[in-house]
């Protein structure tokens, strides 16, 4: 993907809220050099930014004339508005190391023994997983299987097929679950309750 950033000579709350105000949004590009402050348009960035692979993958940002390899690190929104106050981005080469958190995309759920045998749940315990590779082998996502599935198994991260390159970072955590198959719960209908019986004595009579 590719968009286009502009050089920033003026910095500050001041000179950022004017931006914001010109449907501009602040940044910076660090990395591999000097920091550098950037002006995006705000419209452009917001729509981006609902594409998954502008989260995921390696960017072309265009400056000056330029273009450089980027990535996306970090986004700051407005608490309740849909505005974006502030993006930063990371300079990369082919020979940059990252550690990046990248999605993950189920397939063959519907076509698994546990689902169309069993009529099993699938479970998506985590949607996401965090990854170390090179920049240029960075994958836009994870693809899991779940075509074997059966009934009562979890997979695990260590059970995933990763490409070539990749590495998955658990922070400690041994080899986490990523999907558990839920067995379907039995509706159970309860009975009506019985009629009230009839009143008798005293109350009976008094009815005569």
């Amino acid at each position: 993907m590719k968009f286009v950033a502009y050089e920033r000579t003026v910095q500050g709350t001041g000179a950022s809220r004017r931006l914001r105000r010109a449907d501009k949004v602040p940044g910076i590009v660090y990395g591999a050099g000097s920091p550098q402050p950037i002006e995006l348009d705000h419209n452009a960035l917001f729509f981006a930014l609902k594409k998954e692979a502008f989260h995921a993958s390696i960017l072309d940002m265009e400056l000056a004339g330029k273009v450089e390899k980027v990535l996306l690190r970090d986004v700051q929104m407005h608490p309740f508005k849909p505005l974006v106050l502030h993006v930063d981005f990371q300079r990369v080469d082919p020979k940059t190391k990252i550690q990046k958190k990248v999605p993950l995309h189920f397939i063959n759920e519907e076509n698994s023994p546990a689902v169309k045998t069993d009529k099993c749940l699938v479970n998506k315990i985590i949607n996401e997983l965090e990854i170390q590779c090179l920049a240029q082998a960075l994958p836009e996502f994870l693809e899991v299987d779940l075509g074997e599935l059966v009934k009562g198994q979890t997979l695990h991260v260590n059970d995933l097929k990763l490409p070539k390159g990749i590495k998955i970072v658990t922070h400690g955590k041994p080899n986490p679950a990523v999907v558990s198959v839920v067995e379907p719960v039995e509706e159970v209908i309860a009975a009506p309750a019985p009629a009230a019986a009839p009143a008798k004595g005293k109350d009976a009579k008094k009815k005569k």
